[in-house]
């Protein structure tokens, strides 16, 4: 929520710059005279070895960019590696030195490991190894055809390169292909009703709530990859929830709009299976909204209509709820309302530009030597081209989530209202199932894990070992996967972590499981979609997925 702040309320100088947090930086440092002193000897005794080929700098393990065997044993490109990395060390330490509060050095961090990713070698053709081989190689015609990608990325916004080669992708043909049909319309969505894949279904089904500055299919990619296709499997009826991608026309839609558009679904869901009783999974913003809904229905007495309730990389309590956050304050509010407002909505193509440079490494830099140094076609990965098929946010739902983050009234009782009702999430009194990812670079899993004390359950808590979009995109066969798991939630989430147990395997499994617990008897499947009042109107994936 703090990305979606950030991004039209903060100028980009505010973000690159970090202004009166950098004087403050420097203002602590030159107190402390003597940690920078032994910070610049230690640095200098370091550079020394290197330049007598006897450091032990390395670049960390996962580090891809320092892969070429050349940064190991050619002696100059060694070096070079080496200084660099001694470099950006020694920044981060000079940072831990002025001893910030966490505002301004999240700031500082911000800019500073910014400037250190742009400044790597590997981005510059004359100092990365495998670019003069590829170059020497193809005659230059490597850097003639990432020109030309070059000049066609920066044409447009976010000016980052791209990602993905979205050509070997298209919806309802290769991805978000599993079988179901649109059994209800409105303006603002559509709900998917998926067809039985087992003889017998559990009683209790399934709907899926997915961000709104996202396409639903993050639940449903490629087979074997889909989630939803995962839990049909299994025997859980599933519903989930597409979005329609809002224009200017729909800039009143707000937070009311889309609660009131998941109890429609929920009544929808409920005439179909005749059961009174859903389990719910709502993924990151739509996690906030089912949230909330849930706790509309317990101030009603009418919670039994949610069975269980599953959020998935989902921040509920906003306090230093990641790097974003730090740049947030009233004035940026007031600025990101004024400009959403006068577009109508907040641009989902700008949003994926924020989100990238958070994690400059991997997704700008990777793809800038890739595709621009190297002349190579960006990856075909269902996820990215999942994550590049961006929607807008209505202007509306964007001034609620703003005050909702500058306020996090979310977690104090009674001061945020859905559809009249005062939220209290202590309320949440049935079972609930909250997943994170440890590598998560957008909700930082000590701020998911945070829902864990505002529910008046007592919720199970996940740790994928995935980031952001892997971590729910977590079928089983890789070998890697793991996921943690623990038998109490203290409030501290470290504390949580050092009793926490590791699972081989995904958590798709665990959750099924947990699921299949709480959805009630089996009963034969339903012959047919849809009911009366519900007929099937288009087959899955829909219409809006494509807007």
């Amino acid at each position: 929520m703090d990305m979606l702040l950030t991004d039209n309320g903060v100028s980009g100088l505010r973000r690159w710059v970090p202004g009166p947090s950098g004087l403050k930086a420097a203002a602590r440092l030159a107190a402390r005279p003597d940690r920078v002193v032994r910070r610049y000897a230690g640095f200098a005794a370091e550079t020394a070895k290197i330049a007598a080929g006897r450091s032990e700098v390395a670049p960390p393990k996962g580090d891809r960019r320092f892969k070429d065997a050349a940064w190991e044993q050619n002696p100059a490109f060694r070096r070079l590696g080496q200084f660099y990395l001694l470099w950006g060390s020694s920044l981060d330490g000079l940072i831990d030195d002025a001893d910030l509060d966490w505002v301004d050095e999240q700031r500082v961090r911000f800019a500073t490991d910014n400037l250190v990713s742009a400044l790597a070698p590997t981005n510059f053709p004359a100092a990365n190894p495998a670019v003069l081989k590829a170059t020497l190689d193809q005659g230059g015609a490597n850097l003639v055809k990432g020109s030309t990608q070059l000049v066609r990325d920066m044409a447009r916004s976010p000016r980052i390169p791209t990602m993905v080669d979205t050509s070997e992708f298209d919806v309802g043909k290769n991805i978000a292909v599993t079988p179901g049909q649109v059994v209800k319309r409105t303006e603002v969505f559509e709900l998917i009703q998926y067809q039985p894949q087992t003889a017998k279904v559990r009683t209790a089904p399934l709907l899926v709530v997915p961000p709104m500055i996202n396409k639903y299919y993050v639940t449903d990619l490629a087979p074997d990859r889909s989630m939803i296709e995962h839990v049909v499997k299994s025997g859980q009826q599933a519903f989930a929830i597409s979005w329609r991608n809002p224009d200017e026309r729909f800039a009143a839609w707000d937070l009311d709009t889309y609660a009131e558009a998941v109890l429609e679904a929920l009544t929808t869901v409920e005439k179909i299976t005749r059961t009174r009783g859903t389990q719910v999974l709502a993924l990151c913003a739509g996690g906030i909204v089912a949230s909330a809904v849930t706790a509309h229905l317990a101030a009603n007495n009418e919670q039994d209509r949610v069975a269980g309730l599953t959020l998935g990389v989902c921040v509920l309590d906003n306090k230093h709820a990641g790097t974003a956050s730090s740049f947030v304050d009233r004035e940026v509010a007031a600025l990101a309302v004024a400009d959403s407002a006068r577009r109508g909505y907040l641009s989902g193509r700008s949003l994926a530009g924020v989100f990238a440079w958070l994690r400059p490494n991997d997704l700008v830099w990777n793809y800038w030597v890739n595709n621009y140094l190297l002349g190579k076609d960006p990856p075909a990965f269902d996820i990215l081209f999942w994550n590049s098929d961006t929607t807008n946010l209505a202007a509306g739902l964007h001034r609620d989530f703003m005050q909702l983050t500058v306020e996090n009234s979310m977690v104090h009782p009674g001061e945020m209202e859905v559809l009249g009702t005062p939220i209290d999430l202590s309320k949440i009194t049935v079972d609930s199932y909250v997943v994170a990812g440890i590598g998560d670079h957008i909700i930082p899993w000590e701020s998911a894990y945070r829902t864990t004390q505002l529910f008046g359950s007592d919720p199970r808590f996940v740790l994928s070992t995935s980031g952001h979009i892997a971590a729910m995109v977590n079928p089983p066969g890789n070998e890697k996967a793991s996921f943690r798991i623990a038998k109490r939630n203290p409030q501290d989430p470290e504390a949580w972590l050092s009793s926490a147990s590791e699972q081989k395997g995904t958590w798709w499994d665990d959750w099924v499981e947990w699921l299949g617990k709480r959805s009630g008897p089996e009963k034969k499947a339903p012959a047919k979609l849809g009911a009366r009042g519900a007929k099937p109107i288009q087959k899955a994936p829909g219409r809006y997925v494509k807007g």
